[in-house]
């Protein structure tokens, strides 16, 4: 049985080494996780001990085939939650995450089974980011961001990039969401801003707002 703690470094992990193209340092860890490297490294080594990952010096933390299915079956059970708050009892999408993140540790199985099921096996949490199924799977769909596209284009919203509750308040005040239509009337070239209309409602946003927005092409 591995405690809250250790689920948070192993979730921590695997999300680094998705960015990572070796193995992940501990000053990484230790940045992620807002704690010293002492702290890290003593974690590591229990989970080595465990079996949950594997430790080289100077190569960094990979995570073993446990490692990483562990640290799946935490972020399913945490987006699915979010989805849950959101779509069941309106929590807006900058309330989720801290919820999430108790709910996530626990442990029963049959529920979270019950609970994808229950809310019809959703592929994308609130924020678009995919949801692992039971066997650890993960389905990424294609995704754009709204700077991206050009002058007269119609795009869906499925996510962003930034998930602070600052950005989110901001969206959620000019009506913007998961599964919006979001048409791009203009698009300045001096610096990107642009005129879109969401609901029937126009409204300009700078490039830095464009550019945390992912949308998919309709």
């Amino acid at each position: 049985m591995l405690t809250h703690s250790e689920e948070n470094y192993l979730k921590a992990i695997y999300h680094l080494s998705l960015i990572e193209d070796n193995g992940v340092s501990t000053n990484a860890i230790a940045q992620k996780m807002n704690t010293k490297a002492s702290s890290v490294t003593d974690m590591i080594k229990k989970l080595s001990e465990k079996g949950f990952m594997n430790y080289q010096k100077y190569q960094g933390v990979s995570l073993t085939k446990e490692g990483k299915m562990t640290a799946k079956m935490v972020i399913r059970k945490h987006r699915l939650w979010e989805v849950f708050l959101v779509e069941k009892l309106d929590f807006s999408w900058d309330e989720v995450h801290i919820v999430a993140e108790e709910l996530e540790h626990i442990k029963s199985e049959k529920l979270i089974n019950k609970l994808d099921a229950f809310l019809g096996f959703p592929k994308e949490d609130p924020h678009g980011d995919p949801i692992p199924n039971a066997k650890g799977e993960v389905f990424i769909s294609e995704k754009f961001l709204l700077n991206e596209m050009d002058a007269n284009q119609i795009c869906i919203c499925v996510g962003v990039k930034d998930t602070s509750s600052e950005f989110l308040q901001y969206l959620d005040r000019q009506n913007i969401a998961l599964g919006k239509t979001i048409i791009i009337k203009s698009k300045e070239s001096f610096d990107n801003s642009m005129v879109i209309e969401v609901n029937n409602v126009e409204l300009m946003i700078s490039n830095k707002i464009a550019n945390n927005i992912l949308v998919k092409k309709q």
